[in-house]
Formats: structure tokens, sequence, C-alpha cells
């Protein structure tokens, strides 16, 4: 294909009239002299008009692999050096950010996008504000890698210990929220990581600016650009090709709906970071305290219901439902929640009670909606989130200690809490300081994964001239 960057010299070689305007516009480009939001749009149409998508990916993967050595052994203070200087580059660039984002939206709405979606979309001044002192607290944080532990001499005389190391080169898809490419790049650079993202279709310009800052910063360190790639084209083929390159990619962390992280896990062939549902449980025994119990019930459904870390089903002790149902119904019909329930539950608060199906115990809501099963006991209410849970986040209200002690033990999710709400269950709550996301697999990270999931562990040895024999 003719070169389309020659500008007026095109349409003599046999390019089309469209081409030569594009190759024009991208000169123009190149020159500065166009708005952002087209020099990213451009930038896609020279990636388009040059490789296919598969040799593209396998382009980035080739510099996020040789740009994964060199970030590998990156001193502390580079990083954290890379990471302040793209929190000034953000905020130099608030402009450029907004100019992008509002293309990004004005797409959105001409596309139909849900209220929603727009809001997650959104770059508000605040937001910025947040990826800003999200750079600055993951720079803060301790770095992880080089770590030595349990350092211990074994019986032949050498020393043996484990060095904590990056994972190598990090592939992230995630949908809608730009602010995911700044705790994703940021994360992943202090953990000593290359990484390769691609960002929502809907997101593609305001994706493209933080990316910019983010280059900055990099280039102020002294670290190569291909260790945080953004990948710049909307093509779906970007994400087949991300997921099926094992020679370049070490692990891939989706952020997104039930289907995306669905398709990932299927036809995956790189190691995933990821958890389907977040159908979350908070269990009143029969020893807990009102005050606490509603509480805690009230807040982990009603303080945001989309997260995944929100209740999504309510169990109640026999013996206690009488006391604490009536009080946490009328809260929750305040609050303008639906309430689903079984038979029980619905004797106890009425017939607006909705029947809870089978298939509501399976179901995250992400919606003011509850189902309320009430138990015989602790050993039903277990049973009931080993069946119908996803093995995310699950809560306990008592007083008492061996109950407590049974369910810690005996519920099998990645985040078990005692007397506390289950939106706990995040990240920076967790003092990670962000997180890249949460995984209710058990290998190699569970629970909100910050910058230790995002590193494994080498064996390292020490001798003195040791021979085996």
């Amino acid at each position: 294909m003719s070169d389309v960057t020659g500008g007026q010299g095109m349409a003599g070689a046999g390019v089309t009239r469209s081409a030569s305007l594009t190759g024009r516009l991208l000169w123009l480009a190149a020159e500065g002299a166009l708005p952002l939001y087209l020099r990213i749009s451009l930038t896609q149409t020279r990636l388009i008009m040059t490789e296919s998508v598969l040799d593209y990916m396998s382009r980035l993967g080739r510099a996020a692999r040789e740009a994964s050595r060199v970030v590998a052994r990156a001193t502390t203070a580079q990083k954290n050096q890379a990471l302040l200087a793209a929190a000034d580059a953000l905020d130099a660039a608030r402009a450029q950010l907004i100019e992008a984002n509002e293309q990004d939206l004005a797409n959105g709405r001409a596309n139909g996008l849900e209220p929603a979606m727009l809001d997650r979309l959104a770059l508000t001044p605040a937001r910025i504000d947040d990826m800003i002192e999200g750079l600055r607290q993951v720079a803060s944080l301790p770095d992880p890698i080089g770590e030595i532990r349990d350092m211990r001499y074994v019986p032949s005389g050498i020393q043996l210990g484990k060095m904590r190391v990056p994972l190598g080169v990090v592939g992230i898809i995630y949908e809608s929220r730009p602010n995911v490419t700044i705790d994703a790049a940021s994360l992943c650079l202090k953990s000593g990581n290359a990484t390769i993202l691609r960002g929502g279709s809907e997101a593609i310009h305001s994706n493209q600016a933080i990316a910019a800052c983010i280059q900055t910063g990099l280039a102020r360190a002294g670290l190569p650009a291909s260790a945080v790639q953004v990948v710049e084209t909307t093509d779906r083929a970007a994400v087949g090709a991300l997921i099926t390159m094992p020679e370049y990619v070490d692990v891939i962390v989706p952020r997104g709906g039930k289907g995306l992280i669905e398709r990932i896990s299927r036809d995956a062939k790189v190691p995933v970071i990821k958890h389907l549902d977040g159908i979350c449980h908070v269990y009143i025994d029969i020893a807990a305290d009102l005050d606490k119990a509603i509480r805690v019930a009230d807040n982990s459904k009603t303080q945001r219901y989309a997260p995944c870390n929100t209740m999504e089903t309510l169990l109640v002790h026999a013996g206690i439902a009488a006391r604490v149902l009536p009080p946490l119904a009328a809260i929750y019909r305040d609050k303008g929640v639906e309430l689903r329930g079984d038979a029980a539950t619905r004797a106890l608060l009425g017939t607006d009670v909705l029947e809870a199906t089978e298939e509501d115990w399976r179901t995250e809501y992400n919606a003011p909606i509850l189902s309320i099963r009430i138990v015989d006991g602790l050993g039903a209410a277990i049973e009931h989130i080993n069946t119908y849970g996803s093995q995310h986040t699950d809560a306990i209200i008592t007083e008492n200690f061996t109950d407590a002690r049974r369910f810690l033990t005996e519920v099998d999710s990645a985040s078990v809490m005692v007397n506390a709400s289950t939106r706990f269950a995040d990240g920076f709550e967790y003092g990670l300081g962000a997180e890249i996301g949460i995984s209710t697999d058990k290998l190699h990270a569970r629970g909100p994964v910050g910058l230790e999931g995002l590193t494994s562990e080498k064996y390292v040895v020490f001798g003195d001239g040791h021979v085996r024999t």
C-alpha cells in the first residue's frame, strides 16, 4: 500500500482522493495543527492503512517484552520519578483531557450509550484530581520488587530464600472508565511490569490523551515508551490477538462485564486474573448485635448498588429474623430497594416482598434489588453461600467467636468478614493503594489485586562453593 503520509503528491501515485485527503490530515496532525481528538483518530487511520491488526499487536507484544526487561531492573527512584512526572503531565494537560473526553462523550451520545455508561466515561475535574492523586499514592507505596524473604540454611549448608519479581508483561482489557488506564499503568509500572492496555472503543480518545501523559512520565525517568502501551485500534480483533500471545504476554487482567470476562477466560492462551460475578452475602447470626446487623446490612446493599462487592443476598437466622428483618425492610423500602424473599421472609414481611426464585440466589443484580432467605442456622448459611455464591466477599454478623471462626474457616471466598460491610472488599480500603481488579481464582492472586498480586517469587540460593554429594 502506498505511503499515506506524503501529503499532496499522493494523488499522482494512484491513491484515491480520500486517501490523499487523509494523508494531508496526517501531515497536519504531525505539525500539531489539529485538535487532539483528530490527531488520535488519524493515528488509528494510519494503523489500519499500514499493517494488519495481528501484525500491529505482535509489534506491541515484542516491544513490551523488551521493555519488561528494562522496567524489571529499574530502580525504585526511577519508577517513582515516572509516576510523579506523569501526575504533573496530567495536571498540565487538563484542557486536552477534557477535549478528548468530550469527543468520546459526543460519540457515546450519538451511539445511544446509556446514562450510566456515559457517567462512567466522563472525565470530570474531580476524576482528573483522583487520577493525579492515585499516581502519587502509588509512588509513595513500598516497592515490592527485589524483596527477599524466608532466608534460611538447609542441611546441605546452602542458604535459601525467595525473591519477589515482576510477572513480566501484563495485558489489561477494560471497558468505559478512562481512569482505569492510570490505575493499571501505575500499578504495573511500580511492580516492575510492562503493560499493554486495551480500553473500550467508547473511551479511545480519552485513553490516548491519558497515555500521552504517561509517556511524558516515562521519558522523564529514562524508561522506554513501550513500558506502557495503549492499543490504538478499536478493532475487536486486537483483543483476540492480545489474549493469544503467550510468547509476549504473561498474564491477562480483564475488567468489565461478565460477557467480556467469560470470553477472555474461554479463549485466552495466557493465564487470566479475574472474577466473573460478585454475588456477595451477609449472614445475620442468632448471636448478632441488632444495631451492628442493621447498620452493616444496610451499608452492604445501599452504599452503592453497582460495585461487585455489594451484597446481593441477605441470610438471617430464624431465631433473630422477627427482630431484625422488619426494621431492615423499612430501611430498604425507604431507599427504593426491591425485596425478594423465600416463603418464611414473605410471611414475616408481607406480600409486597416478591417471591424469590432459584435464579435469584444465583444473580448479581448490580441494582436496588435484594434477595432474602431465613435459614435454620450457621451451617445452613454456609451451605447456601458455598452453593450459590461467587467466592467474592461474604460477611457474618455475630458476637459469638466460635461462630465467627467457623464462618471464616468454612466459607470459601476471596474475602470473608466478621461484623463489617462487604463494601470494604477493595484495594484502596485494604491499604493496597489501588487495585487492578478482584480475583476469585486461587492461583496465583486472590481478592483485591494490588502491587504484590502483580508479582511472583523465585528461589534464590547462596553458597560458598557448595556441591551436591
